[in-house]
């Protein structure tokens, strides 16, 4: 089985991100052949800063590392140490109707959120499914919000498979986490770096426990129960205590007795406790500089070795090639 994921460098990777995409990837490692990347050219749709996205792509790596990913376990590598995806991109773009890009959610939801409507946002899943069938993979964890790109993906792959034959390309299947896979922002909504409303992995204390601080609640008077349903408060605290510890704030909620602040509280000592072993992993990463840019260099020579060979087969099939 061959498991492939990608995280964009737009900006600070947040709990969103890790719960979402990272941390099922981290597991799923040693469980087949895993090919992770650093999604920089999806990074370009909103991000022209070119100093800016090479910061950010090292700091994604450097965290994605931090959190877990073994090299020895995985294939770790940038999407454009790999220009062998835009070429798949190219040829599955020939297949793609427009009415099934025109369908996404995502384009139109950022757009509407004031992203600018340029071609690669709009072409953003032709890229996506590139970056899968690229590497012949058969499972793609992803967070909730991309399980419409994954049906995008497979609709391309039978169009080829329908056109240039049965098993040119591998279909692959999504892996969803129902129970983390949107997680709550600052304000309630799915977090994402395009809403502002994110709680990033790492950064320093005092700041990160102001901004857990600052997570939107109502008025419910101290001594009055508070309501669970839709609270961010519950739904952020489960992600990182047992199931014990998190029934024990639904009761509190529900007796009454406290405020918002003292739950926020108990949310940032769990927070903070969750990711302090990454945290510590981290600053022995940083202290090593040439530990990063050696297992990326390693890891886009293992891509391209099994990008080429796909590719070729592609390639023959389409006539571009003998």
């Amino acid at each position: 089985m061959r498991i492939l994921t990608g995280l964009q460098p737009s900006g600070k990777l947040h709990i969103g991100n890790y719960f979402g995409a990272m941390e099922p990837a981290i597991r799923l490692q040693s469980q087949g052949e895993a090919f992770y990347f650093i999604a920089n050219y999806h990074a370009m749709t909103s991000l022209h800063n070119g100093p800016e996205l090479l910061a950010n792509t090292r700091e994604l790596a450097v965290d994605f590392l931090a959190c877990g990913l073994d090299p020895a376990k995985a294939v770790f590598f940038r999407q454009s140490d790999v220009p062998e995806v835009n070429e798949l991109a190219w040829i599955l773009s020939t297949v793609c109707p427009m009415g099934l890009l025109e369908r996404c959610h995502s384009y139109k939801d950022k757009v509407s959120k004031g992203l600018s409507a340029n071609h690669a946002l709009f072409a953003y899943p032709v890229l996506m499914a590139a970056d899968i069938l690229l590497y012949d993979s058969n499972l793609v964890p992803v967070g909730k919000d991309q399980k419409q790109h994954l049906e995008v993906t497979r609709d391309l792959a039978v169009k080829i498979n329908e056109a240039l034959g049965e098993g040119t390309l591998t279909i692959p299947e999504p892996m969803i986490r129902d129970d983390s896979a949107v997680v709550p922002g600052l304000d309630g909504q799915k977090m994402s770096k395009s809403y502002h409303n994110t709680i990033p992995m790492f950064g320093e204390e005092k700041p990160l426990r102001k901004l857990i601080m600052k997570i939107v609640s109502d008025s419910t008077p101290v001594e009055e129960p508070k309501p669970i349903e839709n609270s961010t408060i519950l739904a952020l605290y489960k992600l990182f205590v047992t199931d014990a510890e998190y029934q024990s704030m639904v009761q509190s909620f529900q007796s009454g007795g406290f405020g918002y602040g003292h739950y926020k509280t108990q949310l940032w000592e769990a927070y903070w406790n969750y990711f302090a072993p990454m945290r510590a992993r981290r600053e022995e990463i940083l202290a090593d500089p040439g530990y990063v840019d050696a297992i990326l260099q390693q890891g886009a020579e293992r891509a391209r070795e099994t990008a080429s060979h796909v590719l070729q087969r592609i390639r023959k099939a389409t006539g571009l090639s003998a």
